[in-house]
Order: C-alpha cells, then sequence, then structure tokens
C-alpha cells in the first residue's frame, strides 16, 4: 500500500484553524510572521491579525489560517473565544526562559483542559538561537513527562524565527495533527491499533475480500490501492508488501494471500514510522469521519416527521438481520452469545448494545443467549429512540442497501385514531404507576427475568422490548416505565405523550393508597393528552392479585374506568405468572387507539365548549347569510323600482 490523499479536518471544514498561545514574549508573532513570509519581522506588532499560509505550501494542500492571541488579562475573552474556534493549537515557550516552559503545564494545558477545548496541541520552544549552548537540553528528556501526563500533545519542536530553524514544520504538524490525527487511531502507550480503529480497519478489508476467502487476493489488493490512492500496485511492489508481512508476522499472508492480521500490522506500520495519512486516507475512502464513525454523507439524510410519527425497520433490512443472525449463531442453537454478538458487532465502533437503554431490554436464554425474537426486538428498540444509530449500525455489520432503504417513517397517530386502525409493527407502551405498584415486574415478566423477591427502587427509564404473537401476527411491543417521580418533568413537555401508543397505570390492588395515585396519574395523563392533541389509549392495570384487595378495590377501580369509558381493571399477579393476557390487551388496544381513550371531566366540558362554540357560529353564519340574501333581494327591488319610476 502506498501512502497519499488528503482530507477535511473537523467538521470537514475547508480551512485548517491554528491558535498559538502562550506568555508574552514567548515568539509567537515572529513565529506566524516568518511563516507566513518566509523573512524574519525586525518590527512585529503586538497581535498579528488571522494569517493565511499559501496553499500550496504544505502537500495537503488544504489552506491554513493561523491566529494569533494576547495573554493579557483585558484581552482574556477573545483568548477563550479563539481557543474555542480552533483545530488546533500551537503553545509556544521561550528557549531561553525555562519558567515559560513550566508554565505549560501549570496553567495553559490545564486551562485548554478547563474550557474543554479537545483538539491537538503542539508544543513550539521559540527563540531556539538564544539559548545558552552552554547547557545543551534534550526536548525528548524535557518533553516526556509533560507529554505522559498530557496525552493531547501530538509533538513537540523546537525553533528559531531569526535563524529561519524549522519554522514552516511547526504548522505542517498542527496541520497534519488535525488532518491525520494520532489519538483516534494509535495508543501512544501501548503502541498498539485502537479498538475502534482496528474494527474500521476490519470492515474495510471484509468489504474488499470480495471472495470471502479471508485473505485480499493479489487482484483484491490491487483494486484496494486503487480505490483508495487512485494508482495501481505493480507485481513487484505487490510482492514486496507481503515479503515485509510476512518477514514479520509469518501469519500475515497465506496462500490466498494477506490476512486481516497482516492488513492491520500494515497500518500499525505505517503509523509507527509516522505515516498516519496513509491509514487516514483509507478510512476516509470508505466514509469514516476523525471519530472513526460513519460520516453523515454515508448515512440517511435527516428524517422528516411529526413528534407523533415513528421510524420502523422495513422488510429488506429484517430479512438482512434474519441472514447475520444464523451467519453469526455458529453453533447453531439459534441464539446469539456473548461472544458471536461481539463478533457481529467487531466491524461497529463498539456494540451498541453494551450500555442503557438497550442492555438487558430483550428476552434473553439461560445462558444469556439472544434467539431471533430477541435479537429483532432490541433492533426495534434501537429504531424506534434512534434510527439514525440504527442504521449506522446496520451498515457497520454489512447492510449494502441504500441507507433510507432500511427505515420507513410510520403514519401519525392522530390518523391512526382518526381511521381507526393502526397498521405499525411496533408499538410502544409507556408504563406509569406509584412506588411499589409492581411495574418493574411487569417488564421483568415481559422479557423472562425471574421475579425479584426485594424491592428495588427504579432510578430513570427503563424499557422491556420483546415479539408479542397476535395469533400468526407478530408485532414488536416496548414497554417504557416511568417512575413516579418524573412523570411531572415528562408531562411538563407539549409533545411528551406524542411517541406514545398506548399507556398503563399500575396500582398495587392491596392498597388503597396505591389505587388513589395510580388514578391521580391517569387522570393527569389523559387530561394532557386530551389538551395537547395526543390523546392515546389506556388501560388500568390491577397488579399483585395473589395478594388481598382492599375493602372497596374492585367498585373504585371499576367505577373509575366506567367514568372515564376504557375498559374494566385487568387483574395480574407477576408473582403468579397470571397475566391476564395483557401484553395481547396491550398489543390489541394499540391496533384499535380509538376504542379505549379515556374521557376526563375536563374533557368532556371542552368538548362542550367547542359544540356550543361550533352551534353559535352556525347560527351567526345562517344569520349573516339570511342578511346578505335580504340585502341582494332588497337591491333587486330598488333597482325595479327605479326603473319602473
Amino acid at each position: 500500500m502506498a501512502g497519499g490523499g488528503s482530507a477535511a479536518g473537523k467538521g470537514d471544514a475547508p480551512t485548517v484553524r491554528i491558535v498559538v498561545a502562550g506568555d508574552a514574549k514567548t515568539g509567537k508573532s515572529s513565529l506566524i510572521l516568518t511563516a507566513a513570509t518566509d523573512t524574519y519581522p525586525p518590527n512585529v506588532p503586538p497581535v498579528l491579525p488571522p494569517t493565511r499560509l499559501p496553499d500550496d505550501i504544505y502537500p495537503d494542500k488544504v489552506p491554513v489560517t493561523i491566529i494569533d492571541t494576547s495573554s493579557s488579562p483585558e484581552n482574556r475573552g477573545k483568548l477563550v473565544e479563539e481557543l474555542k474556534k480552533a483545530d488546533a493549537v500551537v503553545l509556544t515557550y521561550a528557549c531561553d526562559k525555562p519558567a515559560t516552559l513550566d508554565r505549560l503545564s501549570t496553567f495553559w494545558l490545564p486551562e485548554l483542559r478547563r474550557l474543554e477545548v479537545r483538539v491537538p496541541v503542539v508544543v513550539v520552544g521559540c527563540m531556539l538561537d538564544k539559548r545558552d549552548e552552554q547547557y545543551p537540553v534534550s526536548l525528548e528528556q524535557v518533553m516526556s513527562p509533560i507529554m505522559q501526563q498530557f496525552r493531547e500533545i501530538e509533538t513537540c519542536i523546537e525553533c528559531s524565527a531569526f535563524r529561519h530553524i524549522q519554522i514552516p514544520e511547526v504548522f505542517y504538524y498542527a496541520q497534519k495533527a488535525v488532518l491525520h490525527p494520532t489519538a483516534p487511531l494509535f495508543d501512544q502507550e501501548a503502541q498498539t491499533l485502537k479498538p475502534r480503529c482496528v474494527r474500521a480497519l476490519k470492515r474495510i478489508f471484509i468489504l474488499c475480500d470480495l471472495d470471502r476467502d479471508g485473505a485480499l487476493s493479489d487482484a483484491e489488493l490491487n483494486d484496494f490501492q486503487v480505490k483508495c490512492f487512485n494508482a495501481p500496485l505493480q507485481p513487484s511492489e505487490i510482492v514486496g508488501v507481503k515479503r515485509v508481512v510476512q518477514e514479520k508476522l509469518q501469519e500475515g499472508v497465506n496462500e490466498q494471500g494477506l490476512t486481516l492480521t497482516g492488513f492491520l500490522f500494515l497500518h500499525a506500520l505505517f503509523i509507527e514510522k509516522g505515516r498516519l495519512e496513509t491509514t487516514w486516507t483509507v478510512l476516509r475512502k470508505f466514509g469514516y469521519n476523525n471519530e472513526i464513525r460513519l460520516s453523515e454523507d454515508q448515512l440517511p439524510p435527516p428524517i422528516k416527521r411529526h413528534p407523533d410519527q415513528s421510524v420502523e425497520l422495513t422488510n429488506d433490512a429484517l430479512d438482512f438481520l434474519r441472514r447475520i443472525f444464523f451467519t453469526f449463531d455458529i453453533d447453531g442453537d439459534g441464539a446469539l452469545r456473548s461472544n458471536e454478538l461481539d463478533d457481529l458487532f467487531s466491524t461497529a465502533p463498539e456494540n451498541p448494545w453494551s450500555d442503557a437503554p438497550y442492555k438487558d431490554a430483550a428476552e434473553k436464554d439461560a445462558l444469556g443467549g439472544l434467539s431471533v425474537d430477541g435479537f429483532l426486538s432490541e433492533w426495534a428498540l434501537m429504531t424506534l429512540l434512534d434510527p439514525v444509530y440504527s442504521v449506522e449500525n446496520l451498515i457497520y455489520i454489512g447492510y449494502a442497501g441504500d441507507p433510507s432503504s432500511a427505515i420507513r417513517v410510520t403514519r401519525r397517530r392522530r390518523l391512526d385514531r382518526k381511521k381507526q386502525q393502526s397498521d405499525r409493527n411496533v408499538y410502544q407502551c409507556f408504563v406509569f404507576g406509584p412506588k411499589e405498584a409492581g411495574k418493574s415486574a411487569i417488564l421483568n415478566s415481559f422479557i423472562g427475568r425471574p421475579f425479584p423477591e426485594e424491592y428495588q427502587s427504579t432510578t430513570g427509564d427503563q424499557y422491556a422490548v420483546n415479539v408479542v404473537d397476535l395469533g400468526g401476527a407478530k408485532k414488536s411491543l416496548v414497554l417504557r416505565e416511568i417512575p413516579e417521580d418524573e412523570v411531572k418533568k415528562l408531562l411538563s413537555s407539549k409533545d411528551a405523550l406524542a411517541d406514545c401508543d398506548i399507556a398503563i397505570f399500575v396500582h398495587d390492588s392491596s392498597c388503597e393508597a396505591s389505587w388513589k395515585r395510580a388514578a391521580d396519574l391517569l387522570v393527569d395523563v389523559a387530561s394532557h393528552g386530551e389538551a395537547t392533541g395526543y390523546e392515546m389509549p389506556c388501560l388500568i392495570v390491577a397488579a399483585k392479585d395473589d395478594l388481598e384487595p382492599y375493602l372497596t378495590e374492585i367498585q373504585d377501580s371499576t367505577r373509575v374506568s366506567q367514568d372515564l369509558g376504557i375498559e374494566a381493571p385487568i387483574p395480574i399477579s407477576t408473582k403468579l405468572g397470571d397475566f391476564s393476557n395483557l401484553f395481547r390487551r396491550i398489543v390489541n388496544a394499540a391496533e384499535h387507539p380509538h376504542l379505549s381513550i379515556p374521557e376526563t371531566e375536563a374533557g368532556r366540558s371542552r368538548k362542550q365548549y367547542h359544540r356550543l362554540v361550533n352551534r353559535s357560529l352556525m347560527f351567526v353564519s345562517v344569520g349573516a347569510a339570511v342578511a346578505v340574501v335580504g340585502l341582494a333581494a332588497y337591491r333587486v327591488y330598488a333597482a325595479r323600482k327605479n326603473a319602473s319610476s
């Protein structure tokens, strides 16, 4: 493989913006002017205006703009503003003033961290000509402890503007640190490629291994070279590349060609030799950005939808996922174990389900394996919550279709209510209820978790997702538990209930206080839905049916459900595993959303008011019409009268 290629910097900006900072009198302005004009300036202004280097000064031909700064207290605001806009920072110290070097680790570098300026830093010792030659200093010796402490330092260099020593190199290293940063690719301490870099290169290797034999043949290696560097490899060069790998790493080459191990070794070698541009060119040709994630142009455009529309995977994407599942189910036991799942996501930046809200959100078997339904359920949840992230991960694991063909936007929920039917495949159910009502137990049971013996309070939203079989038709149901303490915050937003297909209100049927709180929550939520136009079907769930109900529980809950015009409470016992077909009933109610929408007293009053207003407007418009007709008739009469006279 050969080097070469260019790339845009942070945010694909057309120029690289380098901010030069440091203590006063450390040679900042002289450094910039000498780099821009190639002559040493006898008189230097206190702070230079933004300075543009010639576009062709460096091989990448990406324009460089250098920003000079003042370290005086009165210019502090301007300095902070410029640092926050920087693509890279050059920190200067004076070679003849050790105190200015100490200030880098005691002030400047900590200050960049405090300001959250997360860009590459190049440390530059200016005025090298003024250092006392009798006291030679090893730059490596001086800078090694600082670089250990501050990993954001990309490189260190000493220069002299007066003697024209290493001036262009300063800004070359700064530009290179932006265009070809080391940090995302290589762990300097361990001297190895970083995991995310390995994962991206593995994906690229698989994409280039067209015959899927686990090695890049000479022809595949040549195609790769042409794609990345626009130049073919001569047969002798291919032989040379493979020889270099085989000498250092025997398993890097086999009879079929260059193996993945050899491919990764080559990139580590390029990086160790300072040729980061080679690896970056490869990554960018395959659509990666500086975070080693797919760049935005590789993903679907922003999804235009109303708050009450959701996003689901298409049949194309689901078929692809089923194929992938069975490809990675190596032992053929119908479940993906953790090692098989890690292998499946080994070409993604990380396993997207290793953290909340996806971790443990789907049903697993006794050995911790995901069935096909559990696997597809996790994808359904990810697509519902973060559709672009879901498509991004589809691409990482090998989805080759148009990214937009993987997802579809559903019909608006208000239209579903009007048409009295929903055609969604994924329904989201909000689970409300007071503390200790049994909300978490319902989520746990839904995904096959054992009933917990001790109560544990839930903090933050929890999700559980599974497939519900409606007698042939399968739907995905997402249960979102909303802690009692979070309800007020949730309802403070106008669109809080927009993405809710159905809500259930859980109470402990043995506790009157639990029922009263659940009833209050039901009225609050239903009222919010009525006021914002996001009404949704609601069900009451009487949990802990294995306990003795409080005295008037059945009468109270039945009366409230009748007053609101919804189904009678559903008794369940998670402890006994008796769910009264709860999950099917939730999906059925979501599929026919017009049947279980509660009507509160406030809602009835609002409707009555609107009916009165509409009736009044109708009388007004009828009266106006009569008046207009009367006026027209009078004009006709007047015209005839005038004509006859």
